[in-house]
């Protein structure tokens, strides 16, 4: 079995900053593309930011400038450094990690993490 579990969300008023992370752990032969989502509420669920093994990272538009992603392989773990923080980034963020065993590789998420920022 395979388990992500985020932590670091919270409370937070506008201008502020956050670090989520997200450690994998279970049965594991290789970790590919690790990231982030966030689902507000009443609307789908959107990227965030990914980051590729090899630390190729990409970013969606609106946190573009504020966030940073990061991997430590060694840990299997993947954080997400929010600066700047806006109302409209309250949502719930997900881990996410793309998992392979050398012949498939298969989508794994965590539960989730709130993050809630005031303004």
């Amino acid at each position: 079995q395979v388990q992500l579990v985020e932590s670091g969300g919270g409370l937070v008023q506008a201008g502020g900053g956050l670090r989520l992370s997200c450690t994998t752990s279970g049965s594991i032969f290789s970790i590919n593309a690790m990231g982030w989502y966030r689902q507000a509420p009443g609307k789908q669920r959107e990227l965030v930011a990914t980051i590729t093994n090899v630390g190729s990272t990409n970013y969606a538009d609106a946190v573009k400038g504020r966030c940073t992603i990061s991997r430590d392989n060694a840990k299997n773990t993947v954080y997400l450094q929010m600066n700047s923080l806006k109302p409209e980034d309250t949502a719930d963020y997900y881990c996410y990690a793309y998992i392979t065993d050398g012949f498939s590789g298969v989508d794994y998420w965590g539960q989730g993490t709130q993050v809630t920022v005031s303004s």
